[in-house]
Order: C-alpha cells, then sequence, then structure tokens
C-alpha cells in the first residue's frame, strides 16, 4: 500500500491509476478524510440492473415495506 499526498496525486495520475491495479494507493487531503484508490475487476461491478433492484429495495425499506424474519434459522416460517 502507498500513502502519498493529494498534490503528489494530482502530478502523477497515471503512474498512480497504473500502482493501483496492483495495491491500493491512499490519498492523505489536508484536514478531510484520506480516500482510497484501487481496481475493481470488472466482473465484480454491479449491472444497471441490480443497482435498480438495490434502489428499489431501499425505498422499499424506506416506506416500511419490509417482512421481519423473526427465526434467522427458520426463514420460511417468517414469509410464508
Amino acid at each position: 500500500m502507498n500513502v502519498i499526498t493529494a498534490t503528489e496525486f494530482r502530478a502523477n495520475q497515471r503512474k498512480y491509476f497504473d500502482l493501483a491495479e496492483k495495491e491500493p494507493v491512499i490519498v492523505t487531503r489536508a484536514g478531510k478524510n484520506p480516500i482510497s484508490i484501487r481496481a475493481i475487476p470488472l466482473d465484480q461491478l454491479p449491472t444497471k440492473e441490480e443497482l435498480e433492484a438495490i434502489k428499489e429495495g431501499l425505498q422499499a425499506y424506506k416506506e416500511g415495506n419490509v417482512t421481519e424474519i423473526k427465526d434467522p434459522n427458520n426463514i420460511w416460517e417468517s414469509i410464508l
């Protein structure tokens, strides 16, 4: 893992993007939380359909449209 400043990152973005393919790069910022840059394999990114399903699920949760699972060892009892 490499830790660099925001100034160093701005001056050498290509270098650190290439490095992030192999290991995480942490960019520190004065007075703010650091940023982690790391590569994500394309097959691990969610599809548009998956993101839409997540949004719909969050909206249903916010509206209280959920099923409480009373016993995690017997999920079907709560669902049926």
